[in-house]
């Protein structure tokens, strides 16, 4: 009874300390990027979407209309089914393992890392990962005994997970072989009342079906075929690595244990014991397997998060067989995997800790340097006549962009990028897929950081080809200009003439990070199509120190041969600095790059690192 007493405790204490860190946190993190395409569908309520089934839409049109148009009232609806996910999961191991192992779940699931995060962001994964646990509640209660309330709990799962997302399918998928591999399985799947649950999750997949055969199976080709290579690539091994950094390592080899147990036949409770053994282990290893030919460009490290779910309910039995001084470290690698994570979306919450990640692998792009574009772009409108509208370069802007302004019909110019995500047929269907043509002035909206950079010279040059000659543009640059922006004042009548683009810049020394000579020799190259640059400024911690001497010969034509800067093969630039008086550690090397066409645009920031003398 004290042990009872003492877990429920801990439960109690840890729920409501990471559910009140969660709302601090959800309240100033900035829009995750699909966070604003699915605020933008939610506007535009339908049954099915392009990338996704209707129901994050729909969370995210409620929250609003609730709470106000605020990052954290979109996110209310996906925080709440955060917070009810170890209740459930506490209730299922409670039932089938005693009430401390329940709470202990229950402990656990606020406590890893992938679950305890869950909801921060409104994200078809929380509604999916409620539909997995009803489900998985319901299917063990059904191994036991077959009754209408269990089978009612499988349908509301069934209907909640088809209406999440398309990879549902996989969980369904593997809780029927896990119900085929058990002889109680077996036997439940013949019972009537099943196969109407059975029958209501079916029907739960129309609105999705009829949406794709009225375009053409558009979302089903991009989900199951388009975004994956389906070509072997080693890249899957890193999945060996992430998910133990991600579930922790020891929670991770409980859980293990739990899918190797779950292989073992056995009477009595060991029936659910091998049901939640099964189907973690089926889906986690299927996602493993998977890893090597699907998706690896997006960020897919959440997807084995169901079968984790169900691993983790029977984990408390597991790590009470271990000895206490391993027992006790699981716990607190589990809370320290947890306080890293939290520390990850505070940091990408913070203007002043964002910064500090720029120019790293983990620097949080898709969070940063949507309110500052925001504003300068209210700016720009303010300077434009009255009716300009926004014309944005890709979904991802015009979505946050959207969000910002409060205008879900913002236009945007077609963009590899949007067909890489799903988002090209969704937006034409809207309208608001933007044939390049206009009857008034527009206010063009890029995002350089979005395109690889071999590749932007030709996006620039393919913009000039739908608005015609860009004037020149103002630059908002976030994080050293990690995240930065062109806004461009297209006139009302399109201009023809050669393509004039925004610059392009590169440092060729000092590289990225280097640690450089008390007298540092800068030299690159930097070049404007359709007129060319009249001056290079270099920049020290954002301040100018120098002008560049400019016009060496460096011909950059054999990688751009599309490039029609006049001053072609002058394109190269040397400068000199004294680092003697800098402070020693990290410092920042920009440009101001001056355009023939009276244009002035800042280029990102390199880091470089003074020694200690």
């Amino acid at each position: 009874m004290q042990g009872e007493q003492r877990a429920r405790t801990i439960f109690l204490w840890l729920w409501t300390l990471i559910t009140a860190v969660k709302l601090v946190v959800a309240a100033r993190l900035p829009l995750f990027v699909d966070e604003a395409f699915y605020w933008q569908e939610g506007q535009h309520l339908a049954a099915a979407y392009s990338d996704l089934p209707g129901l994050t839409a729909w969370l995210a049109r409620l929250g609003v209309e609730i709470g106000g148009h605020h990052v954290l009232a979109l996110r209310l609806p996906f925080l709440a089914i955060g917070a009810w996910l170890p209740w459930a999961v506490s209730r299922i191991a409670t039932r089938w393992f005693g009430n401390v192992a329940g709470w202990q779940a229950g402990s656990l699931t606020l406590l890893m890392p992938l679950s305890a995060t869950l909801g921060m962001l409104a994200v078809p994964d929380v509604p999916m990962a409620m539909a997995a646990v009803l489900c998985l509640g319901a299917g063990a209660r059904l191994l036991h005994t077959v009754d209408a309330a269990a089978a009612m709990r499988l349908a509301l799962g069934l209907l909640i997970g088809a209406l999440s997302h398309y990879r549902f399918i996989g969980v369904i998928a593997v809780g029927f072989i896990a119900l085929l591999m058990l002889p109680q399985g077996r036997r439940m799947l013949r019972d009537p009342r099943i196969w109407v649950a059975l029958a209501v999750g079916v029907l739960a997949w129309l609105p999705l079906l009829a949406w794709n055969a009225d375009n053409h199976e558009a979302g089903l080709k991009f989900q199951m075929v388009d975004r994956h290579p389906w070509d072997f690539q080693w890249t899957g091994l890193w999945f060996l690595v992430i998910q133990p950094m991600l579930v922790t390592p020891l929670l991770c080899v409980a859980m293990w244990k739990v899918a190797v147990a779950g292989t073992r036949a056995g009477g009595g409770a060991r029936a659910q014991w091998r049901y939640f053994g099964l189907v973690g282990g089926v889906s986690t290893l299927a996602i493993f397997v998977l890893g090597f030919f699907t998706d690896v460009e997006r960020i897919s490290f959440h997807w084995p998060l169901p079968g984790y779910l169900a691993l983790l309910v029977a984990v408390p039995v597991v790590l009470n067989g271990w000895p206490r001084w391993l027992r006790r470290t699981a716990w607190w690698t589990a809370g320290v995997g947890l306080a890293l994570a939290f520390s990850y979306y505070l940091t990408a919450s913070s203007p002043q800790l964002r910064e500090q990640l720029a120019g790293y692998k983990y620097y949080p792009r898709n969070f940063a340097g949507w309110q500052p574009l925001a504003d300068a772009v209210r700016e720009e409108l303010q300077q434009m006549p009255p009716g300009t509208k926004v014309l944005a370069g890709n979904f991802k802007v015009g979505a946050e962009l959207g969000f910002q302004l409060g205008d879900a019909d913002i236009a945007v110019l077609p963009h590899p990028l949007n067909d890489k995500h799903g988002r090209s047929v969704q937006l034409g269907l809207w309208g608001q897929l933007h044939d390049g043509k206009r009857d008034g002035p527009l206010l063009l909206v890029l995002s350089p950081s979005d395109q690889r950079y071999r590749e932007l010279l030709d996006r620039y040059h393919a913009i000039c080809g739908q608005v015609g000659p860009l004037p020149p543009p103002r630059v908002v640059s976030s994080d050293h200009g990690f995240q930065r922006f062109l806004l461009i004042r297209l006139p009302a009548q399109r201009e023809e003439g050669p393509c004039i683009t925004p610059a392009m810049a590169w440092f060729d020394a000092p590289s990225s990070g280097d640690v450089v000579a008390a007298d540092l020799h800068v030299r690159g190259w930097a070049f404007k199509d359709g007129v060319g640059l009249s001056r290079v400024e270099v920049l020290l911690d954002g301040r100018a120190v120098t002008d560049a001497v400019y016009g060496r010969a460096f011909d950059i034509r054999p990688a751009w041969p599309q490039s029609n800067d006049p001053q072609h093969p002058n394109v190269g630039f040397d400068a000199h600095l004294d680092t003697r008086k800098l402070a020693p550690g990290r410092h920042w090397l920009g440009l101001r790059l001056h355009g023939h066409d009276g244009s002035v645009e800042l280029w990102q920031e390199q880091p470089f690192v003074v020694p200690a003398r």
